[in-house]
C-alpha cells in the first residue's frame, strides 16, 4: 500500500464514518475506495467487512436503551438472521469469484436505490403508531433473506432491514432502529469470522479504514451534519451508480 492509497482509504473511512451517523451508506464510500488501490471486488468486499465491524458495535451500543424489553425478539430474529449470514458468506466464499464479480453492480445499484428510497421510508415508519410485537412466517423468511445479503454483500443492509422490520413489526421507529442495529451487528460478525479465516483480507486496508470510521463517525458526524442529508445521501448514491456503471463495462 503506498502513501496515496494510505490517505485515500483514511479519507474515506473518516467519510463513511460522518456519512453512516448522518444518513447512512457509509460503505458506498469505503468498497470503491477499496477498488481505487487496485483490490479485486471481491477482496475489497471482505475487506470493507472487517473495516466496518467496530461501526456497528457503536451503532447497537449508541441503542442500548431502545432495546430494552426486546431481548426474546432480539433473540429470536438474531439467531434467524445469523444463519441467513451463514449462508450468505459461505456462498460468498465458495462461489467463484467470477460471480461476486458479476453480480456487484446489481448489488450497487439495489443499495444505492435502497439508500435513495430512505427518507420516504423513515417517514412511513414514523408515522406507524407503536403496537405488541409481530412475529409471522414472512418475517422469518424476509430476516433469513436479510443475513444472507448482509454477510454476501453489505451495502445497504440497514436501510433493507429498517424495511423489512417497519413493515412486519410494529413498534415505534427508534425501537427498530435499536434492534436493526443489533441485528446487523450479528450478521456482519458472522461474515466477519468467516472471513478472518477464508476470505482475502487486506489487512493494511482494514488497519487504516477501521480506526479512521470510527474517527469519522464520532468527530466526523457534526461536520457532515452541517450539510444538507439530501445531499449526502445525493452524493453517496450518484457514487454507487457510477462505480455500478464502471464494473459493467469493463
Amino acid at each position: 500500500m503506498t502513501p496515496v492509497d494510505a490517505i485515500l482509504l483514511g479519507l474515506a473511512g473518516f467519510a463513511a464514518g460522518g456519512i453512516n451517523a448522518a444518513a447512512g451508506g457509509g460503505s458506498l464510500i469505503t468498497f470503491p475506495a477499496l477498488l481505487a488501490i487496485g483490490l479485486s471486488p471481491l477482496a475489497a468486499n471482505v475487506t470493507n467487512t472487517l473495516s466496518v465491524w467496530p461501526g456497528y458495535v457503536g451503532g447497537t451500543y449508541g441503542y442500548r436503551r431502545e432495546l430494552t424489553g426486546q431481548r426474546s425478539r432480539a433473540i429470536g430474529l438474531g439467531t434467524v438472521a445469523a444463519i441467513g449470514a451463514v449462508g450468505g458468506a459461505v456462498a460468498l466464499l465458495t462461489l467463484s469469484p467470477g460471480v461476486f464479480k458479476a453480480i456487484v453492480p446489481l448489488l450497487l445499484l439495489l443499495s444505492s436505490g435502497l439508500l435513495f428510497v430512505q427518507p420516504r421510508l423513515a417517514r412511513r415508519l414514523a408515522s406507524k403508531p407503536a403496537d405488541a410485537k409481530q412475529n409471522n412466517p414472512a418475517l422469518v423468511v424476509a430476516m433469513l433473506a436479510c443475513g444472507a445479503y448482509g454477510a454476501y454483500f453489505g451495502g445497504g443492509l440497514g436501510v433493507l432491514m429498517l424495511g423489512v422490520l417497519g413493515a412486519l413489526v410494529r413498534d415505534s421507529l427508534q425501537r427498530l432502529n435499536g434492534l436493526k442495529a443489533l441485528l446487523s451487528l450479528v450478521i456482519n460478525t458472522i461474515a466477519a469470522i468467516a472471513f478472518i479465516f477464508y476470505g482475502p483480507i487486506d489487512w493494511a486496508a482494514v488497519a487504516v479504514i477501521a480506526p479512521a470510521s470510527l474517527l469519522g463517525g464520532y468527530a466526523g458526524a457534526s461536520i457532515m451534519r452541517r450539510l444538507p442529508t439530501s445531499l449526502l445521501r445525493a452524493v453517496v448514491v450518484t457514487l454507487g451508480v457510477v462505480v455500478a456503471i464502471i464494473l459493467i463495462v469493463k
